[in-house]
């Protein structure tokens, strides 16, 4: 697969960023990403939950989760669109679009990316959004303390494993 253009540099106007060593090889990472039944078990913040609907990891395809805070109400999380999927190297979504590039009314793309280190994986999350106030509003919703703790569970669910 060809690379799509690099990002520009980071703008700390209006970008978001978190970045963390996991110590698990970088396939058991984007595994933890690429199974919609792994991806479930970390991607909201304990004690959420989360229920993946759609996980097609193609540029076009849909990303779409949703939540319950008590286990049986489940309500949406996210509804986006796959914009890069390169295994093991990054990924990209977006909520401006959900599946088959059907535009929406989202704030942000998110950029994960997967870096092999001989400790493991640095994994990384950058969230660009269109302005500083978008960027803002993710930042007071919780921007650190969730997408941390959410990394914090894969890093718990990961290390060790030998899968």
């Amino acid at each position: 697969m060809t690379n799509p253009a690099p990002l520009h540099p980071v703008d700390p106007e209006r970008d978001l960023t978190i970045s963390r060593l996991i110590r698990a090889p970088r396939a058991s990472v984007w595994r933890a990403w690429a199974d919609p039944r792994r991806l479930e078990q970390w991607w909201l913040p304990a004690p959420a939950t989360c229920r993946v609907e759609e996980l097609e990891l193609w540029p076009g395809g849909a990303f779409e989760t949703r939540m319950s805070d008590d286990g049986r109400e489940f309500g949406p999380h996210i509804s986006g669109c796959i914009l890069v999927a390169e295994p093991e190297e990054r990924l990209v979504f977006t909520n401006a679009l959900t599946g088959g590039w059907r535009p929406a009314q989202g704030f942000m793309t998110a950029v994960m990316t997967f870096e092999a280190v001989p400790e493991g994986t640095i994994y990384s999350a950058r969230v660009l959004h269109g302005t500083r106030v978008d960027r803002d509003l993710h930042a007071e919703a919780g921007f650190a303390e969730g997408w941390g703790t959410v990394l914090g569970q894969l890093a718990e669910q990961l290390e060790g494993r030998t899968d």
